[in-house]
Formats: C-alpha cells, structure tokens, sequence
C-alpha cells in the first residue's frame, strides 16, 4: 500500500486548487500575481512557452476590469495596434456574438473567453489569495532577487521569475521597487499636460474636447448658497495659490462601470442605497439648476442591445472625485471602505438621477429606464466585482515613457507594445475659483499623432533594483503617459512580453536588466505581437474612425 499513498501524495501535489483548499508550498519558473486582464495573459503566455507557471489571484474571478464591467474597450480605430494573446481575447469576444468585430460586450462574456482560454491552456489558478504585504513576509529575497511570495493565508509560491499584474502593484511595491503615485510637475519631464491643470485656464491647452468634462455654468461651491462660512460641499477644494504645472499625490477619480440594462425582465431596480446622504449630490443638482442639462454620462450599448456600459462624463457625474487619494497604498481594509464608498456614492447617483424632481425631466425618465441586470454578476446582486482602478503605483525606472513618447517626440528603441489611446486623465479634483464658482481641474486630453512603442525598460526596474521581477500593468510612466497606456489591451500586450521575457531570463540566466532586445523582439513578433509602430499600419476601412470619441 505505501507505494499507492505515495502515488496519491505525488499526485496531490500536482492538482490545481482554488481559494479554501490545501496548496502546498509550490515552486514554478514563473509566477503570476494579478487581478487584471493582463494576469490572464501573463500566465497563458509562459505556459505556451513551455514554462511551469502559477497564478495567484487576489480576486474572486479572472479578467479584471474586462470581466467587471468594462465592455466599451477603448481601442478606437486602433485594433490593429495589438495582436497576440491579447487579439485572441477580442476574436473570442466577437466570436461568442457571432460576429466577426465586436468593441462593446457583455462582463460575463469577457469573462467566459477568459475562462475558455485558461481552460485551454491548463494553468494553475489559486484565486482569493492575498499578498502579505507587512514587512519582511510576503516577499522572500536573495540579494536582489525575489525567491517567494507569501499570501495571508500562509500559502507560499516559489519561483525563479514574477510578474506583478495587479492594477495597484502591490508585488512591486512589496519587493522594494522604487514607484511614485501621484502627479509629476510639468518641468520633471518636459510635459505640458502634467501637474494641476486647471479647468478655468483660458485657453485649455491640455484639453482637446472643448467643455466635455468641465463645468459649463456658475455653480455654488458652498453648503449654504452664497456663504462662505457655512463651508465646502463634499470633495471640493480650495484653489488658493493652485496653479498649472504644479506636482502633487493627487490621482484622477475612480468609479465603477456599471452595466445596466433597459429589459424589466432581466432588471434589478436602482434603489436608495444605505447610507445615502443627500449632500453627497449637491453639486449634481445644482450643476443642473444652474443650467447644465447635458446627459452626465458616457452610456455604450454593448452587443447584447439591451445591456449598456454606463461611464462619466461631463461636469458631475459617477466618478467619485476626489475620495481614492489613499487607495493605491492603502490597507486591504481601508481599500474595501474606499469601495464601499464609491459604491454607495454611485449607487446613490443613479437613484438621485432617476427620482429627483431637481433632475431635468428627460434625464430623470431616462436614467429611471436602466436597473442592474440579473444575469450579470449574479453573486453580487448585479454589481461589478471590481472599482475602476485607472492609476495607482507607478514604477520609476530606467525609462520612464512620458508625453515625449506619446506625441512622438521621442522614440524608444527597445519597444515591447504599442499605446494608441489619448493622454487622458479624468477630474482629480473639483476646486473653486477665484469667482467663488466650481470648476474641475486635472481633466487633460490630447491625442497622440500615430502609435508609439512602450520600452520595455518601462516594464522592468532599474538596474541595481530587483532582477527578476516585470510590472505591465504599474508600468513606468508618468501620470500624462500612464493616460494614455492604461488601456485593456494595452495591458495585455505588455503582460504577454513579460511573460516571454521572462523565459528568456530563465534560459540565459540572466536579469529582466539583461535580457538582450534584439531576441526578444523576434520572439515577440513569432507569437504575433505588434511592438515596432513602424510596422502598423491603419486599415483602411478605419481611417474615418479615428476621432471617435472616448469612453474611458
């Protein structure tokens, strides 16, 4: 009989386990730890590869934001921009609705491709397992080498290469890999758009898209109109020596994007959320009495045509401005109260747009068309899983890609993905002006000439920092070119070269730092990455198509 125990025992070991279960200490080539999309990819990439690899999942589900709401993919006229993994994703998305192009979807078909491709690739996942980020025990090094990672549950996963996919760097951060969170000021970089950008300057010449996402008439800042000292409304700061070009920690709104549906059969009505406090929409309600009646958000159908993807848009609207700025290094606990508040805030958005007499009628007869779908996010009563993370860490690294890449300016030689979209960053803060009025500032757009490759430099640390460690997702940019990267697909493109670079690494037996590009390069475009912006091209059926608007 011991032969068969020990058959059994060997056996074990082998076997994939989720969240609940025993996982002993396991040892793999490559080890993934992420939450997104580009985690996903990550580990299908290395298993192609012919490598053992684990991903460790801080979430309850795979995919990230492409599985939690984020349906409108902002790649715009540029899907020819990214192949790969990456590509694959998209084809099985257009796949699932019998087509053959398919931007906007539903979460639980991005999920389902994600769960497809996992399947069929045979990775490992361990889901609900978080990093221990206290000191010295979630991360084991060696010199400058990460050799463990440590969850809070006691799990531990070996490896010889670790890739940091999570949209907050924790892993990064964990490994003590130099980062910043925040906003450069405008002389760091050479960039015109960084820093506080007011949006009461005269003219914007950071922003593109005329009165979109700014105030358009005189607001009221303060608790009772007209005084002062009754105080500010919630989330609007003084702007008292505030001027362009300044850095600060600050970092753009968050919100969730919420699928909603217009099918009473398939639809959970908006209800007043606990919690609610009617201050909270104030500025909402006043916005529209001053005179604002533009519909305050950005609503994509997705492929289904009763389902829609509900984002903001204008000068007040489901972004929670200015309650994230402790988010990125916060605690796991004080991050579920900043979801929390965001997700009373929302919620509490919509019932407001939908019942309010203050509401202009047509927007409040609209919105009240709209519940939350019952077959989407069933666990959760229709609500997405995850907060829209659109900037936390940031890595500072050996090249930082900043507005000089993205308006092609400057071109890296050592490029790994390509980024397409605008340099964007929604509202940082809401302020008031000299005149005693409301005006959103951090709001910044410019569209970048023709694509422009992302070095991978920007994805490893510095030489003399860790040595075996990528981070796609908080990749090194700064807070300008970070809006413009911080797409889905772009995500995933950058995942994939990790993961390849990373077998190269393993194979020379060298550091991420030392992994030769011209191979690497050739690696990449054998398993169809696009990473020369030489090499795109626009398909001509597309070329009108390109000042479409945005949706992020």
């Amino acid at each position: 009989m011991k032969p068969i125990l020990t058959l059994i025992s060997s056996l074990a070991l082998s076997l994939s386990y989720v969240s609940g279960q025993s996982v002993p200490t396991s040892s793999h080539d490559v080890v993934v730890y992420g939450d997104s999309s580009g985690a996903v990819v990550a580990a299908i990439s290395a298993k192609r590869e012919g490598r053992s690899v684990i991903l460790v999942n801080p979430t309850s589900f795979s995919g990230g934001m492409s599985s939690s709401g984020l349906g409108a993919t902002d790649f715009l006229a540029y899907r020819s921009t990214f192949g790969g993994i990456a590509s694959e994703f998209y084809d099985g998305v257009a796949k699932a609705y019998g087509k053959d192009h398919v931007r906007s979807f539903e979460p639980h078909v991005g999920k389902k491709v994600f769960e497809d491709m996992i399947a069929a690739a045979g990775i490992t996942i361990v889901y609900n397992e978080r990093l221990d980020r206290s000191s010295g025990k979630g991360v084991t090094m060696e010199g400058k080498r990460i050799t463990a990672i440590t969850t809070l549950s006691g799990k531990t996963y070996q490896g010889k290469m670790f890739i940091d996919a999570t949209y907050v760097g924790d892993l990064m951060a964990a490994a003590g890999v130099t980062f910043t969170v925040g906003r450069e000021p405008e002389s760091q970089y050479g960039e015109d758009m960084n820093g506080v950008r007011r949006g009461d300057t005269n003219p914007r010449v950071h922003y593109g898209q005329k009165d979109k996402d700014h105030f358009t008439a005189e607001v009221d800042p303060y608790v009772k109109l007209g005084d002062p000292s009754s105080g500010l409304l919630p989330h609007i700061n003084k702007a008292d020596g505030l001027t362009n070009g300044q850095g600060d920690k600050k970092i753009q709104a968050y919100n969730y994007r919420v699928c909603l549906t217009t099918d009473p059969t398939n639809s959970i009505p908006i209800e007043k959320p606990e919690g609610y406090r009617e201050i909270d929409h104030e500025l909402l309600l006043r916005n529209f009495e001053a005179g604002d009646t533009r519909m305050p958000a950005l609503i994509e159908p997705l492929a289904d045509g009763k389902k829609v993807d509900w984002n903001n848009m204008h000068a007040v609207g489901s972004d929670y401005v200015g309650a994230n700025y402790e988010y990125p290094e916060a605690s796991y606990e004080r991050r579920i109260e900043i979801e929390k508040e965001h997700e009373t805030y929302i919620r509490g958005f919509l019932w407001t747009m939908a019942t309010s007499p203050r509401v202009p009628e047509k927007i409040r007869q609209r919105t009240a068309t709209y519940g939350l779908p019952k077959d989407e996010f069933t666990d959760n009563g229709g609500w997405p899983w995850m907060i829209y993370i659109r900037e936390a860490r940031r890595m500072v690294t050996d090249y930082v890609t900043t507005q000089l890449d993205c308006s092609g300016k400057r071109a890296a030689p050592d490029p790994v993905g390509l980024g397409s979209f605008g340099m964007d960053s929604h509202c940082v803060q809401h302020i008031v002006t000299e005149k005693g009025k409301v005006q959103n500032e951090g709001v910044i757009w410019r569209t970048p000439p023709r694509p422009y490759g992302i070095s991978y430099r920007s994805i490893i640390p510095k030489k003399g920092e860790c040595e075996n460690l990528f981070s796609p997702i908080c990749l090194s940019a700064s807070h300008v070119a970070h809006g413009s990267i911080r797409m889905e697909p772009v995500f995933m493109a950058l995942s994939q070269s990790s993961a390849i670079a990373a077998g190269m690494a393993i194979d020379q037996k060298v550091s991420v730092q030392d992994v030769p590009y011209t191979p690497l390069r050739e690696k990449l475009e054998a398993a169809k990455q696009i990473v020369r912006p030489e090499s795109w091209q626009r398909p001509p059926s597309t070329k009108k198509k390109a000042k479409a608007k945005p949706t992020k």
